[in-house]
């Protein structure tokens, strides 16, 4: 059966898959990016391929949203995977169910800060983003302005950043809201939430020590300079006039932590815009008074 670890992109669910990815499965004390591997991403090119090759075909590829998580599911194992999908009825064709899923974690972050983090990633001006998050878009590829890798890309469902949120938020299967702003200032007692979280669907202890541990090995600075070391395997790489990647160029995943604060570096014009256009989930999230 399926935790999903869900959010709109550039929402800190890279983090949380980091923090549960090492507190689960390391056996070695240490954290390497391959550890997320045990939480991957869904859906990809891979978990189609029985069933069609049309992968930006919207209309084929979710008659086979559920068959694909039956397939997973197939290892009779607990199964973390991490998307950024929207929890969407498309074509009278549901991206997951109660059969697959048990649960989900869903991390949401300020809209007025994932617009300038979706700027830097995406290499997009503030206003391309702002119009992204606004709109109901149907593909995380119209995104990047660039062709993605072809060996593993597919269609996604995102709508805009309220859209997104009320899809899992009122989803039928229990839902664990989790808010970036209290991960990244309360870390401990907002990871202790997730395991308490888990513990209602799996054996999981509850170890002070690698609790301690988890959180100081998956700091933002300590991923950021893992980053920097060995590079990040889901960092967008650079394209030149063609469509071709740049040798050893890509946009840093890891950027700026707690220095992207809207209130100090987002024009007030846009940070006023954002607010009217998803006022009444700000206020439910006590973003706004």
């Amino acid at each position: 059966m399926i935790i999903w670890i869900a959010s709109y992109p550039k929402s800190g669910n890279t983090w949380i898959r980091s923090m549960l990815s090492y507190y689960l499965y390391s056996k070695d004390g240490k954290f390497e990016f391959n550890l997320l591997n045990k939480i991957p991403q869904f859906p990809l090119q891979k978990h189609f391929k029985s069933f069609t090759n049309k992968f930006w075909d919207i209309d084929e590829i979710s008659k086979y949203w559920i068959l694909a998580q039956e397939t997973i599911n197939l290892n009779n194992k607990l199964n973390f995977l991490k998307t950024h999908h929207a929890n969407v009825v498309y074509n009278n064709y549901r991206f997951t169910n109660e059969d697959n899923c048990l649960a989900a974690i869903y991390v949401v972050r300020d809209p007025r800060n994932v617009v300038m983090s979706l700027s830097n990633h995406f290499s997009l001006s503030i206003d391309q983003s702002k119009k992204f998050l606004f709109s109901p878009t149907r593909k995380v590829k119209e995104l990047k302005k660039r062709e993605w890798n072809n060996q593993t890309d597919i269609f996604k469902i995102l709508g805009n950043w309220a859209e997104h949120y009320k899809s899992w938020k009122n989803y039928k299967r229990n839902v664990l809201i989790i808010r970036y702003e209290d991960l990244l200032e309360n870390t401990n007692s907002t990871f202790l939430k997730i395991i308490k979280f888990l513990s209602n669907y799996m054996d999981i202890s509850f170890n002070e020590e690698k609790i301690k541990k988890t959180i100081e090995v998956t700091s933002f600075d300590k991923l950021k300079n893992l980053e920097n070391q060995f590079g990040f395997p889901e960092a967008v790489n650079l394209k030149n006039e063609k469509g071709e990647d740049i040798k050893n160029m890509s946009v840093k995943f890891f950027n700026k932590g707690k220095s992207n604060d809207w209130k100090k570096l987002l024009d007030k014009n846009i940070a006023s815009e954002i607010e009217l256009k998803f006022n009444s989930e700000l206020k439910e999230l006590k973003y706004l008074d």
